[in-house]
């Protein structure tokens, strides 16, 4: 292969693992969900095979799908962003990274200020936009920063565009992510502009991820090293600190990321493109918005024809997720699943694949197909359905 494209639907669960109690996500399924809804109007994936797929059958099987398909499980600790992608890309995290049920200790909380020039306001785990309907007023009136976290392990600032422009948000969660480190080391500081006014706060399209550097070499790394073209779409370059990646281009939600992968396949490059599409996740999953979930989906759906009709003789297409994000269930945060995985290329057999055991089965199979020396934890398919 000289091109690969791999697709991150964010969140897009496919179903509990073994050990989802454990994460308090029992019979958590993000496609479940969506299928519930009445609303998924998706024959292009389920003309790949997303529906032979293991345990999602009830979105209606094929005779004769277009792709290989399986359920892949994560087998890091962890159930958020980082670690998800961090997994496709080769490392397989054993221990989770910190969390804080009670918010950030006051240690932290005190330097953050002394840093930024501002006090902060919340401290708490937070839905994101309850967060700024009940904080966002004391922000308007104070120039507080609200600073709450989640499930996940992530330093969150929300701050009005009005009062601080994302430019000097951006610095706030560099100097966040300075401070984060040793045992506090989060997965991502995050910047949460938002706009509007009182009853009425609107989160912009300006979120940036300012992740942990990988704690390991990472298949992007290989790549990179390796004259291959690392292609980054949307937060892929934020959730690996930038390092590995060739080309970074940045997308403000799944269309806008949809039209420059788009733009990316009409080009000439060798080696990989990654994309990240957010929304499913961040304005959709998080929200327990199922229907706006479904919606957004039957839009990827709708995007793959054009797509798929540019792809080349010796390009691969894997379309996967990196945890889910049940917008069904009575939480708000991410849950621990299988994700489904669909691979697609004029020499790729369509077989099924069965249940893979860990997410970096992917890295393992992209640098066995760019013909780059990568040793991970994962197992490379690319024997079984390369033609």
């Amino acid at each position: 292969m000289k091109r690969i494209f791999l697709i991150v639907l964010d969140s897009l669960g496919a179903g509990a693992l073994p050990d989802a109690e454990r994460f308090g996500d029992a019979g958590a399924s993000t496609l479940g969900s969506l299928h519930k809804t009445g609303k998924l109007n998706i024959p292009n994936l389920i003309s790949l095979g997303l529906g032979n797929i293991e345990g999602l059958d009830y979105l209606g099987k094929t005779e004769k799908p277009l792709a290989a398909h399986c359920k892949v499980a994560e087998r890091s600790n962890g159930k958020d962003t980082t670690i998800g992608h961090w997994e496709i890309a080769g490392i397989i995290s054993e221990n989770p990274l910190p969390t804080y049920p009670e918010g950030f200790p006051d240690e932290i909380i005190d330097a953050f200020e002394k840093a930024t020039g501002r006090k902060v306001i919340c401290n708490k785990p937070y839905s994101g936009t309850d967060v700024i309907r009940d904080y966002g007023e004391e922000h308007l009136k104070t120039g507080d920063l609200i600073v709450y976290t989640s499930a996940d392990s992530v330093f969150q600032i929300a701050a009005h565009e009005d009062i601080v422009p994302p430019e000097k948000l951006y610095e706030y969660c560099l100097a966040a992510r300075s401070l984060l480190s040793g045992e506090h080391a989060v997965g991502r500081v995050i910047a949460r502009p938002f706009t509007g006014e009182a009853g009425n706060f609107k989160r912009t399209a300006n979120r940036r991820d300012f992740s942990l550097e990988p704690t390991a070499k990472t298949m992007l790394d290989a790549l990179k090293e390796s004259g291959k073209d690392v292609l980054a779409v949307g937060k892929i370059s934020d959730i690996f600190a930038g390092r590995g990646i060739s080309e970074s281009f940045i997308s403000h939600g799944n269309t806008e990321g949809m039209e420059i992968t788009s733009e990316l396949a009409k080009k000439d490059f060798n080696g990989l493109c990654f994309v990240n599409l957010v929304d499913f996740d961040s304005v959709y999953g998080h929200r327990n918005n199922a229907e706006g979930y479904a919606e957004a989906l039957n839009e990827f759906d709708a995007f793959l024809p054009s797509f798929l009709s540019l792809m080349r003789e010796d390009d691969a297409l894997i379309i996967t997720a990196d945890h889910g994000c049940d917008p069904g269930d009575v939480s708000t945060d991410h849950t621990r699943e299988y994700v489904p995985m669909l691979v697609y290329g004029k020499n790729i057999a369509t077989l099924n694949l069965g249940t893979r055991s860990t997410f970096s089965d992917i890295a393992a199979s992209v640098c066995e197909w760019l013909n780059v020396k990568f040793d991970c934890g994962g197992k490379s398919f690319t024997q079984e359905v390369t033609k």
